[in-house]
């Protein structure tokens, strides 16, 4: 059995709708899946089972990019073709059977996802990390005192909580009449977010930091956050990646919508700003424009009181 699966180019899209990957995979053992990504997200699929291709989708002008797919994949016929991204290209392709994802305002991003294949409850984010992984983790954080990863980074500054108070909320955490007395604090994340982490690198004495700053790849950063007490982030695809290990996870709100965004599963908690989003969301163009936070009305001790109630259920 041959299937097209065209998915996301960002990380945490691609990672929201992996789940559709796995259930596929379940439900047709003998299938091979060609795989479509975006080029930040084929490190994800190293150790995806029975894929007959990866095909990274870097975007060009014009829509370009879309017409490369289609030449690309336009011989072959296909059992089933999945479209993620409702391109054009399922339309055009030999299929004996195509599923397409249709939009829905209100819908969770992984149940949007589910609906395509008429899945309810769909089918959990999933991250395929390998031994190799596991092992390189283990190299970058020993086992040692329990440790909470920190993802201080995001793609825009307005969902980026400020860093002064991801310090903060780090002494706190493993203050003696802290949560986790005594433990480490864990920062992960992009080169370009390295700004972001300083603050709480600093505050922190040595033998209670690891600095991951731009030194792990995504399953490796996997592969740690999948041994940790818990992980507290911004909304980001490593937030979603923290959410698909099983870890629990913490995701921090305000300009974007939760209810479509949050981390997915049970292990998982959003804390958002005392600024409702409806509140925010119409400043967003301004704050993309000017380049400034609106994640300011989250106060640390509300992040500090959810950490102490997941921590506690561990």
């Amino acid at each position: 059995m041959r299937i097209l699966f065209i998915g996301n180019t960002r990380i945490g899209d691609f990672i929201l709708g992996s789940g559709l990957i796995d259930h596929l995979l379940s439900v047709h053992p003998d299938a091979e899946i060609t795989l479509v990504c975006g080029p930040s997200c084929v490190g994800l699929t190293r150790h995806i089972p029975r894929l007959a291709r990866v095909i990274p989708m870097r975007k060009r002008k014009h829509h370009r990019h879309w017409f490369d797919l289609w030449r690309d994949v336009v011989r072959t016929r296909w059992d089933l073709v999945v479209d993620l991204r409702k391109s054009g290209v399922s339309y055009a392709l030999l299929s004996r059977d195509t599923r397409r994802l249709r939009r829905a305002k209100d819908m969770h991003k992984v149940e949007e996802a589910g609906a395509v294949l008429g899945l309810s409850p769909p089918p959990d984010p999933k991250v395929w990390i390998g031994d190799d992984d596991r092992a390189h983790a283990r190299a970058l954080v020993p086992d040692g005192a329990p440790y909470i990863v920190f993802g201080p980074g995001a793609t825009h500054i307005h969902k980026t909580w400020p860093a002064e108070r991801f310090a903060e909320l780090a002494r706190r955490l493993i203050a003696p009449d802290g949560p986790l007395p005594g433990g480490r604090i864990v920062l992960l994340g992009a080169p370009n977010e390295r700004p972001e982490a300083e603050p709480t690198l600093r505050a922190l004495p040595a033998d209670h930091r690891i600095d991951l700053m731009d030194k792990a790849n995504l399953l490796q950063a996997g592969a740690v956050i999948e041994r940790a007490a818990l992980y507290i982030g911004n909304d980001n695809g490593q937030m979603h990646l923290a959410a698909a290990t099983g870890a629990p996870t913490i995701g921090l709100f305000g300009p974007t919508p939760a209810r479509l965004y949050g981390p997915w599963g049970t292990n998982c908690r959003v804390v958002s700003t005392d600024a409702p989003y409806e509140e925010l969301a119409p400043l967003l163009r301004e704050s993309v424009e000017k380049s400034f936070c609106l994640m300011e009305t989250l106060p640390v001790d509300k992040v500090l009181q959810a950490a102490r109630e997941m921590l506690a259920q561990a």
